[in-house]
């Protein structure tokens, strides 16, 4: 009879033992592994100008040089779903581009905010039109980019959000084109190169504020292109060449020297 209360505490401590156990099985239960990349974003994460492209991507112009494509490599162990696209817009993005997101997607990278300016017109302008029409298509899209993008970007980087809300998300710059006083004796004159490079720069500060706001990451490219620009001695950005659309994109090179280590330092996977 005296060992009975003894025996009851006891049952009823493995009890409420069991109950914790099974609650904390219950709970890892209900939350999905997280895992996986996906690559978002326009011609600058598809890999335009790198080359080796997948026949399977068309017109999207997906590279297996491109700093997705190498980052995915190097964690083979990673789910992976490349659905940047060249020529892609912000609107493209939330479009066309996000299925692979869900509740489990664990990085996500993206460039994307180039076409919404314009920087194409900008840029075949700029090569092919004067020294006025140049300066005026440049103001143009710079206007879009203060005025109209971060509305863009708002709405993207919600998409996304909502579709993944548990990724780290990493928001990639683009480089400023031209070298300052490089070694270029034909082609844009040091105005216009400058001009467009400013325009970059504007680019880059809109992103950076837009993707702080949503809580994503910002990797800035610049620092590491710097000295391999166009028109340095040793560029990792192709000049005006054929085909035309590679024109003014990273080379492997590019991918592989400057993208991806800034992709790298910052996923943190």
């Amino acid at each position: 009879m005296t060992h009975k209360p003894r025996r009851r505490r006891l049952a009823l401590l493995l009890s409420a033992l069991l109950l914790a156990g099974g609650g904390a099985v219950t709970a890892r239960a209900d939350a999905p592994p997280v895992d996986g990349y996906v690559a978002l974003g326009d011609s600058y994460s598809s890999g335009l100008g790198a080359g080796h492209y997948d026949d399977g991507s068309g017109e999207c112009k997906r590279s297996s040089s491109s700093y997705p494509a190498l980052w995915a490599a190097a964690h083979r162990g990673r789910k992976f779903a490349f659905t940047a696209c060249s020529g892609a817009t912000t609107k493209d993005v939330v479009a066309s581009q996000l299925r692979p997101l869900d509740r489990r997607t664990a990085l996500i990278s993206i460039t994307a905010g180039a076409n919404d300016a314009g920087f194409g017109e900008v840029m075949e302008t700029c090569a092919l039109g004067g020294e006025n029409a140049c300066q005026t298509r440049v103001a143009e899209a710079r206007t879009y980019i203060q005025r109209t993008l971060p509305h863009d970007l708002d709405a993207m980087y919600g998409a996304i959000r909502g579709k993944a809300p548990a990724a780290r998300v990493v928001v990639l710059g683009y480089p400023r084109l031209f070298a300052r006083h490089g070694s270029c004796l034909l082609g844009m004159s040091e105005t216009r190169r400058a001009a467009i490079d400013e325009a970059a720069d504007v680019l880059d500060a809109v992103m950076a504020k837009r993707a702080a706001g949503h809580g994503f990451a910002f990797a800035d490219v610049r620092g590491r292109f710097t000295g391999h620009e166009i028109c340095s001695e040793a560029p990792w950005i192709r000049s005006a060449t054929f085909p035309v659309g590679e024109s003014y994109h990273p080379t492997a090179v590019g991918h592989a020297q400057g993208y991806l280590p800034a992709f790298t330092g910052t996923a943190r996977m």
